[in-house]
């Protein structure tokens, strides 16, 4: 793991923002609740764990997606019609665009980055 960064991210409407595999994908509607699904996913290793274990062949699955950052932070709130998400985490941009993509797809966009 790296330094940390502060990723400032946005959502266009994420009542309707989710993952390809519904039993992996963010289930809720607020800002919170996926501020929160998100923490946990850079956390922990639960949901890594599951889309491993559901890939084809996941013994074959690249470990450098795996790490966790037990620090990391993700705050949302809501701002008109999206939400706006700030992440500050020492994990590489690609893990934290892959559990973004477990959780609610290619429905976010990354308007910055800063040194945390």
């Amino acid at each position: 793991m790296g330094t940390a960064q502060r990723y400032y991210l946005t959502i266009d409407n994420l009542a309707t923002a989710r993952g390809p595999d519904p039993d992996l994908a963010f289930q809720g509607s607020s800002p919170q609740g996926f501020a929160a699904a998100l923490q946990q996913a850079l956390r922990e290793a639960v949901l890594f764990s599951r889309w491993r274990a559901k890939q084809p062949e996941p013994d074959d699955v690249d470990d450098s997606l795996a790490p966790v950052d037990p620090n990391a932070t993700v705050t949302a709130h809501q701002e008109d019609l999206h939400a706006d998400v700030e992440v500050t985490t020492s994990l590489s941009h690609a893990i934290l665009r892959h559990r973004l993509f477990i959780l609610i797809g290619q429905h976010w966009k990354l308007r910055d980055v800063r040194s945390a």
